[in-house]
């Protein structure tokens, strides 16, 4: 395999990578986190419909 063959081989290996990744990323659903005022992601069908998922707690470096 000459240099040409390996470059164009390694593009062609990453361009389907980054396809493939994109693909991916779009087919994800969007979450609407922090929505309405609330610090996480309410959960709106299911059993768990009205709970909150993974709320944001800061802790302040003045508090003691």
């Amino acid at each position: 395999m000459n240099r040409f063959d390996y470059l164009h081989k390694q593009y062609r290996e990453a361009k389907q990578i980054e396809r493939k990744s994109k693909v991916l990323a779009q087919s994800r659903p969007i979450v609407d986190a922090n929505a309405n005022g609330t610090q996480g992601y309410v959960v709106k069908e299911g059993p768990n419909t009205g709970k909150y998922l993974k709320h944001v707690s800061v802790v302040h470096p003045n508090a003691g």
